[in-house]
């Protein structure tokens, strides 16, 4: 065997060059835990700020012994922690997608807990912790996946526990394994699961009739679990949109050299804009839609095809026949007319379950349209077969339309293309389809995201061996040092419509219209629309000259001076 194989055999298994290398990379921390490899968990107090939403009221009749506990008020880190907690045994798991970082989270919990406790991983997700599916995390684990992306450690999958029997399978596992704490690590959905089992956990499940303890992480490279000053992004988000950005930017590069397609990327964000809004200001491209702008203007899928059709036709009339459209992947929903019969579609659907599964696929349209109001049914008979077909496909676990097998950006494509021969029949238009989505979720987290789960890790440590439960870690202050602290989950809880009933959920955040990225966006977009002005951002780096750099909605949204983030 050469030594060039030997070489190359040695790279298998998450052991390339790369990825050898950037476990090495060293980690800023906030100032309050001391140093990177060798951290101290840091004490909390109140703060003066205390959280409400407009359903608080029927929260805290549901909730009452977390609100109790809490009282809603956000803790701020308070100096190191002076005592000396032994023998917390604490368990944690990933919820949902993958979202480059979720590593480092596991990572930061394992070494400001210590040699004097232990962390256990559950083994897929939510389910496994109704399984009880648990193993002890070792050192020799955290320092192998350190940096890496993906959260093939752990694994992870969407089941949402809400059932008296889940509650009771989670105790079960709870007393089996002398749990202390759970961290959970997910999304909006899975940030609102871990409110309720922090709820449900809060006493009676030790002998001594004490609780465990419940913290959340927050994840979701979708951006849209945000709130205010207090939590400006999700992690995974910068890592995907610098992904999906390099990507745009290669099309946007090859739309000028061909000069004869336009390319139209359908991008990842079931419920928000944020990644579409961030591509958009990293790469600039001829058009841009953000769905909470359209549904701000209540503007109809025709008017969209229109403005579309408008821009490709102008081009084309300045000698380009070329150019690139970002779509978020939840567009369907936020045009008026189609999230009305979505609405009404999901409460038929939850209300006719058996009846519609044990239909033929080709008879389920029928069925549904007559269940309809006629407007809706009219409507949803005009949609071509292959978007009707996803309109009716299973929802998720937690009740939501699986946007992403939504062809939309084909959609776009198809009507685009009969509204420019309307509008000048001479101009050529071809145009080739792009989904971006799962690529961006499992790389190799960039510096910030690296950095930002890390100390997340820290804080929802921190937290454990504080006493506290019911929480969200956050870090703040991202261009300042990074200063630890703690939302209240309770205190985020809305009452939104699922599966047909009200459900208490965290509200996703969505592109404000006001905001400095938004207003920063309208100012140019006409401007790339008429001339080729995008720029190709390049690709992640870990070492290099944008290695600390912040997402640039981040940078706009929380006034910034530069776009460095700064953390230690």
């Amino acid at each position: 065997m050469s030594t060039l194989v030997e070489q190359l055999i040695n790279t298998e298994a998450h052991k390339s060059i790369f990825e050898t290398a950037v476990r090495q990379n060293s980690l800023p921390v906030c100032a309050a835990f001391g140093s990177s490899s060798n951290p101290q968990p840091v004490s909390f107090s109140n703060t003066n700020r205390v959280l409400s939403t407009k359903d608080s009221d029927g929260v805290r009749a549901q909730f009452p012994q977390t609100v109790a506990a809490s009282g809603n008020v956000v803790l701020t880190s308070a100096g190191a922690s002076s005592a000396r907690v032994q023998g917390k045994r604490v368990a944690v798991l990933f919820s949902g997608g993958p979202a480059a970082g979720g590593h480092n989270v596991v990572c930061g919990l394992k070494r400001v807990l210590g040699a004097g406790n232990t962390l256990f991983g559950v083994k897929a997700g939510p389910k496994g912790l109704l399984k009880g599916s648990l193993f002890e995390i070792t050192d020799a684990n955290v320092d192998f996946i350190i940096n890496t992306g993906g959260f093939d450690f752990l694994g992870s999958d969407r089941t949402k526990i809400k059932s008296d029997e889940q509650f009771a399978q989670v105790r079960e596992t709870c007393i089996k394994h002398q749990l202390d704490a759970i961290v959970v690590v997910g999304g909006d959905d899975s940030n609102t699961n871990a409110a309720v089992l922090a709820e449900s956990l809060f006493t009676g499940v030790k002998a001594d009739g004490s609780g465990v303890q419940v913290i959340g992480v927050p994840k979701t490279i979708d951006g849209d679990l945000q709130v205010g000053d207090l939590l400006s992004i999700s992690f995974g988000f910068d890592t995907a949109t610098r992904i999906y950005s390099e990507m745009v930017g290669n099309i946007l590069q090859d739309t000028s050299s061909s000069l004869k397609y336009w390319h139209f990327v359908k991008l990842m964000g079931r419920s928000a804009s944020h990644v579409a809004l961030e591509v958009a200001l990293q790469t600039k491209p001829a058009i841009a839609l953000i769905s909470e702008e359209i549904a701000a203007n209540r503007e109809s899928l025709a008017s969209i095809i229109d403005r579309v059709a408008k821009v490709i036709v102008e081009r084309s009339h300045r000698g380009m026949n070329y150019g690139v459209l970002l779509a978020p992947e939840g567009l369907i929903e936020f045009i008026p007319e189609m999230n009305a019969m979505i609405a009404e579609l999901n409460d038929v659907l939850a209300h006719n379950v058996a009846e519609f599964a044990a239909l033929a696929d080709e008879a389920k349209p029928a069925f549904i349209e007559s269940r309809l109001s006629p407007d809706n049914a009219h409507l949803l008979a005009s949609l071509p077969h292959y978007i009707v077909n996803m309109l009716l496909a299973e929802r998720d676990s937690h009740g939501n339309l699986q946007v992403s097998l939504i062809p939309t950006e084909q959609l776009l494509i198809d009507m685009a293309k009969r509204r420019v021969r309307e509008l000048d029949p001479q101009v050529p238009f071809a145009a080739h389809s792009h989904f971006l989505g799962y690529e961006g979720r499992c790389g190799a987290p960039t510096l910030f995201d690296a950095a930002y789960t890390y100390n997340l890790g820290l804080t929802a440590g921190s937290l454990i061996l504080d006493g506290r439960t019911g929480y969200m870690a956050t870090i703040t202050g991202l261009t300042s040092g990074g200063t630890p602290q703690a939302i209240p989950l309770a205190g985020l809880l809305n009452i939104e419509r699922r599966h047909g009933k009200d459900e208490f959920v965290i509200e996703k955040a969505l592109v404000k219209m006001d905001s400095p990225a938004m207003r920063y966006f309208v100012s140019r977009r006409d401007e790339w629309a008429a001339k080729d002005l995008f720029s190709s951002p390049g690709p992640r780096q870990f070492w290099g000259p944008t290695t600390h750099q912040l997402p640039i909605t981040v940078a706009l949204n929380s006034g910034a001076e530069s776009l460095m983030f700064k953390i230690g």
